[in-house]
């Protein structure tokens, strides 16, 4: 604007060229010096170079020519063959917003040497925009390194399966090690989550077969478990008929007992009474028996 103006400066007076000229550059230097900060952002202001404060969300003025806000690295949303990806700008503030850094597939081995393709998500949050500008150069490069590097040395600890069943366990540790270590950086690390676990296709198939050949014996286990309760139960059954068909015999032959006993014993009274000897009486029943 300045440029398009001279041609009218040089046109008038000297004098009210020079008052233009720096009422044009008052005009300037004010544009210079208003920062509107939005919310959730933060800016930082050097003088001659050095940090001098943090500038607020809203209205904020600044002294042009000694006074800069600072530049520092850090994630913003794009398009890239028709889906949104993050790529790492330079801005001259710093979102106190949690964000989502997908850190790309990477390849790492098992502790039983199996070569697998993993990538994740990281979500992770400034906490002081100071230590985050200031403590590292290039903060999502940086955690973007140190979530590969991570994920190498607990992968490396752990076998293929062991891989594919605990990923809520590989999540936690990551968390736990990316939080402690940003921590320097002004740095919240509030989740990991990993997206894809790919083993080779021979181990894949290798994977297929193990799986299938597991169902497979699950079924014979299951059919063999079927018939051996089966069998119980028809052993039990037969057992406890004999065994209630015991216990009826035995009561049949108690009953007779008492009866056969009771019946001696009226008989015995009725001989007692009449003035027979009892034995006497049994002597002639069997004498009878044998004619």
């Amino acid at each position: 604007d300045a440029i398009m103006t001279l041609p009218i400066i040089l046109a008038i007076d000297p004098t009210t060229a020079i008052l233009l000229s720096f009422v044009v550059l008052a005009l300037v230097l004010v544009a210079r010096g208003i920062k509107i900060v939005k919310q959730a952002e933060i800016m930082l202001v050097e003088r001659l170079g050095k940090f001098h404060r943090t500038m607020q969300p809203g209205i904020n003025v600044l002294w042009p020519i000694i006074d800069q806000s600072r530049l520092v690295a850090w994630m913003m949303p794009a398009t890239s063959g028709g889906r949104a990806v993050n790529v790492i700008r330079m801005r001259d503030r710093i979102d106190l917003r949690e964000v989502v850094l997908d850190f790309p597939q990477q390849r790492v081995i098992t502790r039983d040497n199996v070569l697998i393709e993993i990538n994740g998500l990281l979500f992770a949050q400034v906490t002081d925009p100071m230590r985050a500008a200031y403590e590292v150069n290039n903060l999502p490069n940086a955690i973007e390194k140190l979530a590969q590097t991570t994920l190498r040395n607990i992968i490396g600890e752990l076998d293929l399966d062991k891989c594919l069943s605990s990923r809520d366990e590989i999540n936690t540790k990551m968390r736990q090690v990316l939080d402690e270590a940003t921590d320097k950086w002004g740095v919240k690390v509030n989740r990991v989550e990993l997206q894809d676990i790919s083993p080779p296709p021979e181990i894949q198939v290798a994977m297929e077969k193990q799986m299938k050949a597991e169902r497979s014996r699950r079924a014979v286990i299951l059919e063999a478990e079927g018939e051996k309760s089966s069998r119980v139960l028809r052993a039990e059954g037969v057992r406890d008929a004999a065994i209630a068909e015991a216990e009826g015999e035995r009561q049949r032959l108690i009953l007779k007992a008492k009866g056969e006993a009771g019946a001696i014993d009226e008989v015995t009274r009725a001989l007692t009474s009449g003035g027979v000897d009892p034995a006497q009486y049994l002597v002639a029943m069997e004498y009878l028996k044998m004619m």
